[in-house]
């Protein structure tokens, strides 16, 4: 199996590569508004919309609010038969004239290209993430990747307009070499950027699953072979299509384990909701097995089954708290105790980004924080490892605490204060644990609502400037190759 552009593997990856089945999967994606507007979208599924629905989203083609503009529709056949009977899942892949009634937001949530030493590969934090691939079986309405989904040109640091490009492996491994020789040289640090080894990887975008299993073990077997240590794969397929995590991936992901015995795998998999997963009876009521626990959709079942059967591979779980999909505590509460019970962990919750139209998805941040801290309540220690983080542009934030009550002589805090908390942020981690403190606000949606409420900031998440340079490591390496 050849590699892209002028990557050669090695007898160890080509020997890895060679067993490699790749085998076609039908999805039954209904892809865009046509099939539903055109009335050719498969029987059963043309009342997904109603005549109201699809008149209304059909009055705003073509005008600034199309919502397919804004974000493509897709869904697979899979999701549509759990949709069909729950009003959250539908909230999620369904298109709405609402989404475009506020068009407000960043283009680049996060100013991620910011921190791309090359096309497709971000090192922002101590570890690499990497776009693999543009899109996904079925697309949620609130994608914090919309600008990527949607194929949209942003504004990139030197002012110039393009589209998000895709990592390709030769490129990717020769920075991770360039930097790892740099840092290793350097005693462990490099010089400019004051960053450790490069030694993890998340592969992301889009899903990852849509890539033939040949495609995903090139990429496994490459970083492996640049020196990585652990990788992660990023996937909602599990919701969307979970009939991909057949015999053919887990033989893939078992023989890459045997060739590579020591890279750490983690599967960071995506359920907002656990009607994703769950079996509910015509009552509505989730169905119980003979102990009380509750019982999985017999395909989530069985893909799950397959991969927490490989001890050696983490399992971890994070999602959004998204209007009218999970914002309740009873739905939080069920989904971090039936993922913990079967081998997953409870990784993040997340409040809502500030992309384009985030006001129709986003849960006020003070919302979200209560809904999380009232579902932990009821669960063990082990099942409330989760905390709740905000990406702002300086990096991972938690929303640590949220209290009623004033603090004597603190100006601003009669109505009780917010805590932020740095969890991750660019180069070495340098202001990780720092804290800003704000007055709160139980509107607020994105760190601008708390702008006229700041208390303490030595986190500096209020006084924060856009990198409208290059990195200077990014510099450093600039020319630089490493043997392949």
């Amino acid at each position: 199996m050849a590699k892209p552009d002028n990557y050669v593997p090695t007898a160890t990856e080509q020997a890895f590569l060679d067993t490699v089945e790749n085998p076609r999967y039908d999805r039954q994606i209904i892809n865009g508004l046509n099939p539903f507007f055109e009335d050719k979208a498969p029987e059963d599924m043309k009342s997904f919309y109603t005549p109201d629905e699809i008149a209304d989203l059909m009055s705003l083609r073509g005008t600034e609010r199309d919502v397919e503009a804004r974000m493509p529709v897709k869904i697979t056949r899979h999701y549509f038969d759990l949709a069909k009977k729950s009003a959250y899942l539908q909230k999620l892949v369904k298109a709405s004239p609402d989404e475009t009634l506020n068009l407000a937001g960043s283009e680049d949530p996060g100013y991620q290209m910011d921190f791309a030493p090359v096309e497709g590969l971000l090192h922002k934090y101590e570890m690499g993430l990497m776009y693999v691939v543009s899109t996904c079986s079925a697309h949620c309405r609130f994608c914090y990747r919309e600008e990527l989904i949607g194929r949209k040109d942003i504004e990139r640091q030197d002012g110039s307009v393009a589209k998000k490009g895709l990592a390709q492996i030769d490129e990717v491994v020769a920075y991770v070499r360039a930097h790892n020789e740099i840092v290793e040289a350097n005693g462990g640090v490099h010089p400019e950027s004051g960053r450790e080894k490069l030694r993890e990887i998340l592969l992301s975008g889009g899903d990852p699953m849509l890539l033939p299993n040949g495609k995903i073990a090139a990429w496994l077997a490459a970083l492996s072979e640049a020196g990585i240590e652990s990788i992660r794969l990023g996937t909602k397929e599990l919701a969307f299509y979970p009939q991909r995590f057949d015999d053919a991936f887990l033989a893939m992901i078992d023989n890459f384990h045997q060739a590579y015995p020591d890279v750490g795998f983690r599967l960071m998999i995506h359920f907002n909701h656990p009607d994703e997963f769950l079996l509910k009876g015509a009552d509505g009521e989730y169905l119980k097995n003979p102990n009380g626990s509750l019982k999985w959709h017999p395909d989530a079942k069985k893909a799950m089954d397959g991969l927490t059967a490989r001890g050696w591979m983490n399992i971890e779980n994070q999602a959004p708290i998204i209007k009218g999909v999970n914002d309740d505590v009873r739905a939080i509460q069920l989904m971090q105790r039936a993922l913990y019970r079967v081998g997953v962990g409870n990784h993040y919750f997340f409040c809502g980004r500030d992309i384009v139209a985030y006001q129709a998805f986003n849960v006020p941040i003070e919302t979200a924080w209560n809904i999380l801290n009232e579902s932990q309540k009821g669960l063990s220690g082990v099942e409330t490892h989760a905390r709740l983080s905000i990406t702002h542009y300086k990096g991972k934030t938690e929303v640590a605490a949220v209290t009623n009550e004033p603090i004597p002589g603190v100006p601003e805090s009669e109505n009780g204060v917010l805590i932020f908390k740095i969890l991750r942020n660019a180069a070495d981690a340098r202001d990780r644990g720092k804290v800003c403190i704000v007055g709160r606000n139980p509107e607020a949606l994105w760190f601008d609502d708390y702008e006229d409420r700041v208390i303490y900031d030595e986190a500096g998440l209020y006084d924060y400037g856009r990198l409208r340079t290059k990195p200077i490591e990014t510099q450093a390496t600039a020319g630089t190759t490493a043997s392949t």
